[in-house]
């Protein structure tokens, strides 16, 4: 949502030079920046001041396992920093082709658009075996687009077009995922990439739900996400301009109509609640994972005070986790969501395929800076967050201390 008057917004600047734009690389001056009702919203360059964070009392995941209280020790400014991984991640992307860059994503997405007739046809069967792989497949395939395909279109990490890649935010964010393109680009794109584990911002606790036990929440809540995601898009249009909210209506409404009336019509279910029902079971069969790699990946890190806070290739290194790689996940969701989490805030606007390609050189560089690499497994963050549910999920998290770089 729009933030107050005196809440400052973050812009990252991107680098014109070579095929795919960097963002974040490097801290832009005082600008506006519109916010999705079309007013403008002021942004400021990072406090100058170099600093270095010491971790401080709780829980963070290294790939070492590293003591959460220590003092990084970081050779000249975080500004060198990060121009110094910028430019070798630069040089890789240059040298990549665009099948490299665009082409592995739009493959897959293209995939899962050509299945989905086969999907629809299997569950036409009265035996349990095509009518199981017509659930997943369907499954499956409205994963791939509606968070891959939106997360990727968010960033216009699709295409190197602007027009096109509005064009493809509305497709896999409206008709596939039936929610707003603008709220959920400015909601991700600005204020959780700009604002990583600030408290208050982008510190994940959208996702949080402290009235729930732990139980419902990780294994049962998640199974509501089809009907909460749409109910949720229709109270935010309250934020953007009337035009914008009449075209995702409009998508909204096209997506769920279409996926109801295939499942009349195609896989000729005869019952208008047991078409409803599949919906639901499909919309919602990797619900589970979505939720879990929400909270996952920055919930239990490191936070910090807005005005307190390191520069951005340490608050990158500090805030955010990468899961083991996961071919269901990986798939479906995108390297840049599960197994390159790290490489993805450093440089939001690279596909999933460009992310791992780059993953490499960003954690050898991090480790060789002595900067966290965080890494960790799916089983044991799942056994970390039931353990410690009150602790990450329930109470407000602490403000992690910074002292200078020494």
């Amino acid at each position: 949502m729009p933030l107050e008057d005196e809440d400052v917004v973050r812009w990252r600047g991107r680098n014109a030079s070579g095929a795919t734009s960097f963002e974040g690389t490097q801290d832009a001056p005082h600008e506006d920046v519109p916010a999705p009702d079309g007013s403008k919203m002021q942004v400021m360059a990072e406090d100058p001041r170099p600093l270095g964070p010491a971790v401080g009392d709780g829980d963070t995941t290294s790939g070492r396992g590293g003591n959460a209280r220590r003092v990084l020790q970081c050779p000249g400014s975080e500004e060198a920093l990060m121009a110094e991984l910028s430019e070798r991640v630069q040089k890789v992307v240059k040298s990549s082709s665009w099948w490299e860059r665009h082409g592995v994503d739009i493959c897959i997405l293209a995939c899962s658009i050509l299945v989905l007739p086969a999907g629809f046809l299997c569950l036409r069967s009265a035996h349990a075996i095509p009518f199981l792989a017509g659930v997943f497949i369907l499954g499956v395939a409205h994963h791939t687009l509606s968070v891959k395909g939106s997360h990727l279109a968010s960033h216009n990490a699709l295409t190197e077009s602007k027009s096109w890649g509005k064009v493809w935010a509305v497709f896999f964010i409206e008709f596939c995922s039936a929610f707003t393109a603008e709220q959920s680009t400015y909601n991700h794109v600005k204020i959780h990439h700009g604002y990583t584990n600030i408290i208050g911002l982008g510190d994940s606790s959208t996702w949080k739900l402290p009235f729930l036990n732990r139980y419902v929440y990780m294994f049962i809540a998640p199974l509501a996400v089809p009907i909460i995601t749409p109910l949720v898009a229709l109270d935010l249009l309250r934020n953007v301009e009337l035009r914008a909210a009449l075209r995702t209506v409009c998508c909204v409404s096209l997506g769920l109509c279409c996926h109801y009336w295939l499942l009349r019509h195609v896989s000729s279910f005869q019952s208008p609640w047991s078409a409803l029902l599949l919906m639901l079971l499909t919309r919602s069969l990797l619900a589970h994972p979505f939720i879990h790699v929400n909270i996952f990946q920055h919930i239990g890190l490191p936070m910090f005070a807005a005005d307190r806070k390191p520069k951005r290739i340490q608050q990158m290194s500090l805030g955010v986790l990468n899961l083991s790689r996961n071919v269901l996940l990986d798939w479906s969701f995108g390297h840049s969501l599960i197994s390159c989490h790290v490489e993805h805030h450093l440089f939001p606007s690279l596909s999933d395929n460009m992310c791992l390609k780059i993953k490499p050189i960003v954690s050898q560089y991090l480790k060789e800076k002595q900067l966290p690499y965080n890494e960790d497994a799916y089983a044991a963050r799942l056994r970390l967050f039931l353990q410690k549910y009150e602790e990450l999920m329930v109470h407000a998290p602490p403000i992690t201390e910074l002292v200078g770089i020494q």
